[in-house]
């Protein structure tokens, strides 16, 4: 199921992976099906060869589709194909930054397209800049999640059972079962490194909030520029608190702390080579961009993370 967004201009999601969580080896899958030319053709998907060239089930094929348009290594901007992203190429082709999704700055971009950007995925946007309840289950989302969807797309009717199963699959992408279900239940999900959202007792969860050792301080760069130039492109400034705890944010979708924050803007001058600048002047915390032109700092600070 896709709906326009009409708070944000964009489509919205609350389906398309089959309920299964984004598994470790499926975006590479997803890439090594392009061709000379970096296009995969949309038919590699959907014909009689599908199954047995990815090895797995019909559902499966479907849900690696989804989550390598969701995590920008495929993009649906050609007819009759799909493009491969720029960053995918750099990460996943053999001998790149990280072909095998080993190195945790992958899942962390992942994660950055889905709750950062909410790329064919509103669940996972909504719980992470919306969700405030120190703990909750499946249950306790469903209603607010609703009242989302229906503010979003006040003219379309949404399917309970649809937001149920987003919701579902939105958790175990970050915290699987550890018992019972059957044993694709047990795949450790590519997200559930990053020990963002922990399962307390059966069926209730809660944010791990602090310090995230396994984030890159390039990767927040990243994230940070990305988030930039989406909200403030013309700014050259970007207060603190926008930085830790704006809607969409990387304080908020990283679930970092303002101590963790702080330690990487630190960060930034160094790292960025000046074109990101912190200052507490006064009691005015801020960050400083020096350059707004297309440097190829965003691509830097990807390949940094994988240092």
């Amino acid at each position: 199921m896709k709906r326009t967004n009409s708070q944000a201009g964009c489509v919205a999601h609350f389906s398309g992976h089959e309920t299964f969580p984004l598994r470790q080896m499926w975006l590479k899958k997803a890439f090594d099906r392009a061709d000379s030319d970096l296009k995969v053709p949309k038919s590699t998907f959907s014909d009689d060869r599908a199954i047995s060239e990815f090895g797995v089930g019909k559902n499966m094929v479907a849900a690696i589709r989804h989550w390598a348009l969701a995590c920008d290594v495929l993009r649906d901007d050609l007819p009759g194909a799909y493009s491969v992203s720029p960053t995918a190429i750099a990460i996943f082709t053999n001998g790149g930054l990280d072909p095998y999704s080993e190195n945790p700055s992958t899942a962390w971009y992942a994660h950055w397209w889905l709750a950062g950007r909410g790329n064919r995925a509103t669940t996972w946007s909504w719980l992470f800049n919306h969700v405030t309840m120190p703990t909750f289950s499946r249950d306790d989302l469903e209603a607010p999640l609703a009242d989302y969807a229906r503010r979003i797309e006040p003219k379309r009717k949404l399917s309970v059972s649809t937001l149920s199963r987003d919701i579902e699959t939105c958790l175990r992408s970050y915290a699987p079962r550890s018992a019972g279900g059957s044993p694709e239940d047990f795949a450790e999900p590519m997200l559930g490194e990053l020990g963002l959202i922990s399962e307390e007792r059966k069926g209730h969860f809660a944010f791990r909030r602090g310090p995230k050792a396994t984030l890159h301080d390039a990767m927040f760069a990243y994230a940070l520029l990305d988030y930039w130039d989406r909200t403030s492109p013309s700014i050259s400034s970007m207060a603190f608190e926008t930085i830790a705890y704006g809607e969409g944010s990387p304080g908020r979708v990283f679930k970092l702390d303002e101590d963790s924050v702080a330690e990487r803007l630190f960060a930034l001058d160094e790292l960025t080579g000046g074109l990101l600048s912190w200052t507490d002047t006064a009691g005015l915390r801020q960050v400083h961009r020096k350059s707004f032109k297309n440097d190829g700092l965003s691509a830097l600070m990807i390949t940094k993370s994988y240092d």
